[in-house]
């Protein structure tokens, strides 16, 4: 009978044991019960995205403003600048293309945006991949001489430049510009693929060294396939800013047959003083400009912005 009262004892004080401190959630382990997540957004995130989608709607609108106005004749565009077309004047994209030079204006601008981008990516990548794995001292100053090319504005280096070009006959020179491009383009391309380079992983790389791959061959065969949405990225983002650069082409550029398209579209805003207004052949000329690198945006868009994320990695 001892033995019974004494079982009948411990089962009750298990019992409530068990009940007791787990009764409540979290009660006598330190944790803290967790908030029920109530479903509502935060203010920041819909304040943001309400900024994010009002300059969507606002680009879109003024893209849609172009459009139109590039099939419109120009009293129709002061008469009903929002309206639609009555009727589709495709003259003013063929008025555009053959008589105001933009034809010629593309093909020199499509010569320098390739060639100048290639061009920069071939002088860039090797240097980048130097200073992404090279551990020295004058690793860091050097990357950082670089990144100061970033800072310093062009309307700072344009009267050197323009005295230094016209002593070696380059002004007034398709190749001139071209030079001036790809060396105002390298310190961006460094400074981006260094960083990018410097996020991949050097286990492939000591590989290949182990495997008697000289630094050369390492480089080609290993870090640029690694590197491919690197290189994709600054060779785009190079093609669209050179493809829109306007100041050094005014500066180095003066006959008509070497203008670029956006030097083409000034020219032609300029010539309207003396021939007359053609607003709809003005917004065609906007268009040929805008729309080529628009839709290589779109296109590529996101393979831009992973290489630009991945490159922000380390």
């Amino acid at each position: 009978m001892p033995l019974s009262s004494e079982a009948g004892t411990l089962t009750t004080e298990r019992g409530a044991g068990r009940g007791g401190p787990r009764s409540g959630r979290g009660a006598g382990t330190g944790q803290v019960p967790r908030r029920r997540r109530t479903g509502r957004p935060e203010p920041g995130r819909v304040v943001g995205r309400v900024l994010v989608w009002s300059f969507v709607a606002f680009n879109v609108l003024i893209f849609l403003f172009l459009i139109t106005s590039s099939v419109k004749s120009t009293p129709d565009i002061f008469d009903a600048p929002w309206g639609l077309p009555t009727s589709l004047h495709l003259e003013n994209w063929s008025n555009a293309w053959n008589e105001s030079g933009f034809a010629r204006a593309t093909v020199n601008t499509v010569a320098l945006a390739v060639a100048g981008s290639v061009s920069t990516l071939v002088v860039s990548a090797p240097a980048a991949y130097v200073l992404s794995r090279v551990r020295h001292r004058s690793a860091g100053p050097l990357s950082l001489f670089f990144a100061l090319g970033l800072g310093i504005p062009a309307q700072v280096t344009v009267i050197p430049l323009f005295e230094m070009m016209s002593n070696v006959g380059l002004v007034n020179s398709l190749f001139g510009l071209y030079v001036l491009y790809t060396a105002t383009h390298v310190p961006f391309t460094v400074f981006l693929l260094t960083g990018f380079m410097r996020s991949l992983p050097g286990e492939i790389e000591e590989a290949a060294a182990i495997d008697g791959a000289s630094a050369l061959r390492s480089f080609a065969q290993v870090m640029l396939p690694l590197a491919r949405s690197g290189l994709v990225t600054v060779l785009i983002l190079n093609a669209i800013s050179m493809w829109n650069e306007t100041l050094l082409g005014i500066v180095f550029l003066q006959s008509v047959d070497k203008y670029t398209l956006s030097l083409a579209v000034l020219n032609f805003l300029s010539s309207m003083q003396f021939s007359g207004a053609d607003y709809g052949g003005l917004f065609a000329g906007v268009c040929i400009l805008v729309l080529p690198m628009l839709l290589l945006y779109v296109w590529l868009g996101r393979r831009i912005v992973e290489g630009i994320t991945l490159g922000a990695g380390k």
